[in-house]
């Protein structure tokens, strides 16, 4: 992919059945990303599997399993562009035991589409205190997704019927939901859209005379490039790791932060394994240098791919990525998003933090607390199980950020201020 246009990282969020993987290979065939073979080959199996109206998702479920049980599973990458960007879509999963790939998936996100439908009780669902919107929200805002576009899709359903009314509705509740965790609303622009058909995806629709906003992909090419951590030190989370016959070991991740070259001596943490760049690629093209915000395979030799793991962190030799032991506490800022009752101490879920999981003690909650409940926040003091590599927010905010998981559901996302003794 040539360098001319910058590239950003987006990801398609949202409650399960809202419409996300038919909106986001809608846009595709539109933005002109697919094959008239790839559509024809798509519109065959939609309606060998009796679903005709699935076509447009299958570009993103690319998965057999997924396409039967019409859920999206692993992160699908897909790229497109526009006037002003290159994008790569990534597809984030709507089920709620699938929000762990979302939020490896969001960390590597610069903006994000949340997908919420307009439906009656479909919508109501989504921001109910347990639904995926209102976590996918949250879980953005946290993992540092700035920008978002909300699409107001299934204006076509008979029962919304391209209502200005619905919309408004849905805007308005919307606009309170997104201003609790923590974005602008007045910034963000509400499309009403239609995945299935079309609607205000690329070209304006005839169907909603009344809205004069942008349609998704103009609001896409209005977002701002964030700004590049180039000048830091060289930060990678390995997200996956190959093994490629003829090549060797290949760790596949975004980087954060720096710069990687050919060439390059590196250090895996916490592990401290060392290697050499042999070779980079992105989207399967050659590139002597990697920075900040590319998402890229690099090849390294005389390393077995079962000495590197997903969740280790990639440096240069001699300016290592933080590793914390359990001897440590992390000082974090946490907002409980829900539990069915409250936490306590000793509590120990699994911790996401960049592309690791770990389990983390609750060693101490904030000045006054003795439990934390749904929308409580404060400093708390977590303590890692095993060793992994955690940076202070300020120095790498990729590093810095973490979501709590239990019972399937996120239960808190935070804020790594301080790392200090236990």
């Amino acid at each position: 992919m040539p360098k001319e246009k910058p590239h950003l990282n987006a990801i398609i969020i949202g409650h399960i059945d809202h419409g996300k993987s038919t909106t986001m290979g809608h846009i595709l065939v539109q933005a002109g990303a697919v094959s008239d073979k790839e559509l024809r080959e798509m519109e065959k199996l939609a309606s060998e599997l009796d679903r005709p109206s699935w076509k447009f998702a299958y570009f993103m479920d690319r998965l057999m399993e997924e396409r039967k049980r019409g859920i999206t599973i692993d992160l699908a990458f897909k790229k497109f562009e526009t006037d002003n960007y290159y994008f790569t879509i990534i597809d984030a999963p709507g089920h709620a035991d699938f929000v762990k790939n979302m939020i490896t998936g969001a960390s590597q996100a610069d903006c994000a589409l949340l997908v919420v439908s307009a439906k009656t009780g479909e919508f109501e669902s989504g921001i109910a205190a347990n639904g995926q919107t209102t976590e996918h929200a949250f879980l953005a805002k946290t993992l540092g997704v700035n920008q978002i576009v909300v699409g107001v899709n299934k204006m076509d359903d008979p029962v919304v019927n391209y209502s200005e009314d619905r919309y408004n509705e849905v805007v308005a509740e919307l606009k309170k939901l997104l201003k609790r965790v923590g974005y602008k609303p007045d910034n963000i622009a509400f499309v009403p859209m239609s995945g299935l058909m079309g609607d205000n995806l690329k070209e304006k629709s005839e169907n909603t005379p009344w809205y004069d906003g942008d349609t998704v992909l103009q609001a896409f090419d209005k977002f701002e490039v964030p700004e590049k951590q180039v000048n830091k030190d060289l930060r990678i989370p390995v997200q996956d790791v190959y093994k490629i016959k003829g090549a060797g070991t290949v760790p596949v991740g975004r980087v954060e932060t720096g710069k990687l070259k050919v060439g390059d001596k590196v250090v895996f943490m916490p592990s401290g394994i060392t290697a050499e760049v042999r070779s980079i690629e992105m989207h399967h093209e050659a590139m002597k240098e990697a920075e900040a915000g590319d998402n890229i395979g690099f090849n390294i030799r005389g390393v077995d791919s079962k000495n590197i793991n997903r969740g280790d962190v990639v440096g240069h030799v001699g300016k290592e990525p933080n590793v914390v032991t359990p001897d440590k506490l992390l000082q974090t800022q946490v907002i409980v998003i829900w539990h069915p009752t409250a936490l306590s101490i000793n509590y120990t879920p699994v911790t996401h933090l960049h592309t690791a999981q770990v389990a983390m003690r609750f060693a101490k909650l904030p000045k006054g607390m003795d439990y934390m409940k749904r929308n409580d926040k404060g400093i708390v003091m977590l303590q890692p199980m095993r060793k992994v590599c955690v940076e202070k927010f300020e120095d790498f905010a990729p590093l810095g950020r973490l979501a709590v998981r239990d019972m399937g559901r996120t239960v808190a996302v935070g804020l790594v201020r301080d790392i200090v003794d236990s």
